[in-house]
């Protein structure tokens, strides 16, 4: 590991946590989930590509206890890690640890929790050194090249007791000043420790912009980190990334871009499909439930497999609260459009969001029942920090408790109605798992899958046997979570 000349040695880290914790650098549900997945850490893996000699080292997927990574502490000048709103106490911990096995290390903290939290997250500990604010890739370049805290903006830090913060950082408009990050996950990373369930396996996921358009109050990248601008790479940026991967991980079978909303942008959405498609790759993406018919066909044609699809709810009403963005009747055509193209979907719903009751539970069910996407992810409404659903719930005095995950990380309910209880949104849970899944048509539509491709069927069983756990153990969770009503 050669020391390159000016840049202290640094190791970013995505901390050990909780087995099968789903909350990766990558990740948006930051939580232990129905079924094991892991993504990339992509927020670390960026600054990492901006410095020579550095080492990104994700503890979760690659199953490395603190034990495992504490010997790194006197290898490493410098320490970066990211952390989240459900995993930060532990990681507190995780860095205390390294500071007290090398006590020169210098430790930084990253990610959307604190970044909108920066004095409070160093408070935390004396361990922490500096917080980093939004976008960090150049922030912890300039530390990584030993300028002083004090000069770098967007930062927060401690020096001799004294905590200070500096200037803002402006927001990166040259995308393409960012250089590729598969370079470091060739160096870095055993990409076949990365799966999620509704991707073919292998997988390699990328942002190719940031920000998103939509006005959502409960999501948390834009209005913390990523701003509501959708600021993208260049199309020729994205396809020459996405042709060196292809020589660097010949294993590949699918490529995902995790842009919030990809498809913000049709034009530049249809362009980089095309790219795609000459070179031959099979992909996926994030996509609000209103493509056109004609560019989910220009997509298709090129090479798309899958969209990943935030429906959240079956209740106009909701959406309205929830300032989606989103009619149901254009979501509903849209998912037609996508079926008859052959494209698969990937839907995601919440449960418990403002303005849910029994009936818009119900409601929910049955639009997913009719609508009928290949597969489904329910989550419980999880008001994280700097988001405007957290200041409503404060506001509003629905917020039950602070801890979004309990002490095995499995996600708890947290938001309290007058008129529906954290334990009923809870139970909606299981309930809406069981009749999406446990039915005839899909139930076939599964085996179908697994009789065609013996890989699958593998995997499909592993899953399977995870899904049923998870149920069992959200049983047991609801169970406290009632108790303590």
């Amino acid at each position: 590991m050669g020391r390159m000349p000016d840049y202290l040695r640094t190791l970013f880290l995505h901390p050990p946590s909780y087995e099968g914790f789903d909350g990766g650098a990558g990740s948006r549900y930051q939580a232990r989930r129905e079924v094991r997945s892991f993504w990339y850490p992509t927020w670390l893996a960026q600054p990492a590509a901006l410095v020579p000699g550095s080492r990104l080292v994700d503890a979760p997927p690659a199953g490395l206890a603190l034990g495992d990574v504490l010997p790194l502490a006197r290898e490493y000048d410098l320490a970066v890690l990211h952390t989240s709103a459900p995993s930060f106490a532990h990681d507190v911990k995780v860095a205390e640890a390294l500071r007290e096995a090398n006590p020169k290390l210098r430790v930084g903290f990253v990610g959307a929790h604190v970044a909108v939290a920066r004095e409070e997250a160093l408070h935390a500990s004396r361990a922490i050194d500096f917080v980093a604010g939004t976008e960090f890739d150049f922030t912890i370049r300039e530390i990584a090249q030993g300028r002083p805290l004090d000069r770098v903006a967007g930062l927060s830090y401690r020096t001799n007791g004294h905590v200070g913060r500096t200037p803002e950082r402006a927001v990166l408009e040259d995308m393409d000043r960012l250089p590729f990050v598969v370079d470091v996950y060739k160096r870095d990373l055993e990409i076949e420790r990365y799966f999620i369930g509704y991707l073919l396996h292998p997988y390699v996921s990328l942002y190719t912009g940031r920000g998103c358009r939509s006005k959502c109050t409960f999501c948390l990248w834009p209005q913390t980190v990523g701003g509501h601008r959708y600021r993208t790479r260049s199309v020729e940026h994205v396809v020459a990334e996405i042709a060196h991967a292809t020589r660097l991980f010949p294993q590949v079978k699918e490529y995902f871009f995790d842009d919030d909303t990809f498809t913000d942008d049709l034009p530049r959405a249809e362009a980089i499909a095309r790219g795609l498609g000459r070179l031959g790759v099979r992909w996926s993406c994030n996509a609000k439930a209103d493509v056109p018919y004609a560019t989910l066909k220009v997509l298709k044609d090129n090479g798309l497999r899958l969209l990943l699809v935030g429906y959240e709810s079956g209740s106009q009403a909701i959406l309205n609260n929830v300032r989606k963005g989103i009619r149901l009747d254009r979501a509903r055509e849209f998912t037609r459009n996508a079926r008859a193209l052959g494209i698969k979907i990937h839907g995601t719903f919440i449960m418990g969001l403002p303005g849910e009751t029994r009936e818009t539970i119900q409601e929910t069910v049955r639009f997913a029942l009719d609508i009928d996407p290949d597969t489904i992810q329910v989550s419980l409404a999880a008001p994280y920090p700097g988001t405007a659903l957290h200041r409503e719930a404060r506001e509003q005095g629905w917020l039950r408790e602070d801890d979004l995950v309990d002490a095995g990380g499995v996600q708890t309910s947290v938001l309290d109605y007058p008129h529906l209880g954290r334990t009923e949104i809870f139970g909606s849970l299981e309930q809406f798992y069981r009749r999406f899944y446990f039915r005839p048509r899909k139930i076939f539509a599964i085996g179908g899958e697994m009789l065609r491709d013996r890989a699958m069927l593998r995997r499909r069983l592993g899953e399977g046997v995870e899904f049923l756990r998870f149920l069992a153990r959200r049983r047991r969770v609801g169970r406290v979570v009632s108790a303590g009503r």
